[in-house]
């Protein structure tokens, strides 16, 4: 099929579409929460997560503490639903990219000691719920939680805006070797040890479907249910594909 633009561009689609495969973890993670994606508005969205994560997984605590920045959005919507109060305990430095996508666990592990400031006057002596929208390898959040634990904790529950990601993604999120997932290999009990927290709940796929407005089988849930959009028997690592560039412009 051929479809000529008011620009007198012409574009050709070669293949008839199979339905849509949103990415749901631009809603969890990567948009920005002014922005309306797949015609949601991120902000309201990840509020209705924290919401949701709130009636799902209730706990007694002094206070709400969202992890920044993208935690934030769903920590509001948790403290709103639960009635706990909502402070700012964990500072973000501006200077510190984005600590999952470091190449290896040291790296990673030495942002995060850079990026994050804990306020100890809220910490100390309470009972904290820590919103984060994800975990993926585990190591930066563990780092999170041992300040918290330092800073004076009392209890720390942590609870998570999306469901735990078991599966690779191939389709650009840069997480394609199961082994770098934690929850992959781990239940969330072991999880739950491993990062040294008091407890640890994560929003149900169900319930973080409930919060967008499109049906369920518009959005891509590989990376929490298993469930691909298309063929992954034979995948194309991020890897390969850079060297693949690499080559073409060299």
């Amino acid at each position: 099929m051929s479809v000529r633009s008011n620009l007198g561009r012409l574009s050709r689609r070669f293949a008839d579409t199979g339905g849509s495969a949103h990415c749901v973890f631009e809603h969890v993670y990567f948009a920005n929460p002014s922005s309306k994606v797949f015609g949601d508005t991120v902000q309201i969205v990840r509020e209705a997560m924290g919401e949701k994560l709130a009636g799902e997984a209730p706990v007694e605590a002094d206070c709400v503490i969202p992890m920044p920045d993208s935690g934030r959005s769903a920590a509001l919507g948790y403290a709103r639903a639960s009635g706990i109060d909502f402070r700012e305990g964990i500072v973000p430095n501006r200077y510190v990219g984005r600590t999952f996508i470091k190449p290896t666990q040291a790296q990673r592990r030495a942002a995060v000691q850079l990026k994050f400031n804990i306020v100890s006057e809220v910490v100390d002596g309470n009972r904290v719920v820590v919103v984060e929208d994800s975990i993926v390898r585990g190591t930066t959040t563990q780092a999170k939680m041992q300040q918290l634990r330092q800073a004076g904790a009392l209890q720390i529950h942590l609870r998570i805006s999306c469901p735990p990601i078991r599966h690779p993604c191939f389709f650009g999120i840069d997480f394609q070797d199961p082994k770098q997932l934690i929850a992959a290999t781990r239940t969330v009990d072991e999880i739950r040890d491993f990062l040294g927290v008091d407890s640890l709940y994560y929003l149900s796929l169900e319930g973080m479907l409930s919060c967008v407005s499109k049906p369920n089988e518009d959005y891509c849930t590989a990376c929490y249910s298993g469930n691909y959009p298309l063929n992954v028997d034979k995948p194309v690592s991020k890897l390969s594909l850079e060297r693949h560039q690499l080559k073409m412009f060299s």
